[in-house]
């Protein structure tokens, strides 16, 4: 199986940047077809922040466009989401998305845990 666990996430004032990272690890090998990464905030619904496809290109929402740049190193299995800028309204619970293809199966959907983004004014 495959397990994601994120890092990343913190405190900062508005306007400055955060890293969030995003690690898979197995026991055998895997590879992370697709990656996204996802946020919810109290009292919404989760969206859909940016997403890296199995052909290599991104989508971002307009929110957040311009801003968030997803990226992933395959040798280190990690997927991550560099956020410049940041605003009040970026505060949320961040997760990771990965759709991954193991020796048993082909891709699956895997969750990160999320992690906690706050950005003070």
């Amino acid at each position: 199986q495959v397990q994601l666990v994120e890092s990343g996430g913190g405190l900062v004032q508005a306007g400055q940047s955060l890293r969030l990272s995003c690690t898979g690890s197995s026991s055998s090998i895997f590879r992370i077809d697709s990656a996204s990464w996802y946020r919810q905030a109290p009292g919404k619904q989760r969206e859909l922040v940016a997403q890296l496809t199995n052909t290599g290109s991104t989508n971002y929402a307009d929110s957040v466009k311009d801003r968030f740049t997803i990226s992933r190193n395959n040798v280190r299995d990690t997927v991550y989401l560099q956020m410049d800028s940041l605003k009040p309204e970026d505060t949320a619970v961040y997760y990771c998305n990965a759709m991954i293809r193991t020796a048993v199966y082909n891709s699956r959907a895997y969750w990160g845990q999320g992690t906690q983004v706050t950005v003070s004014s």
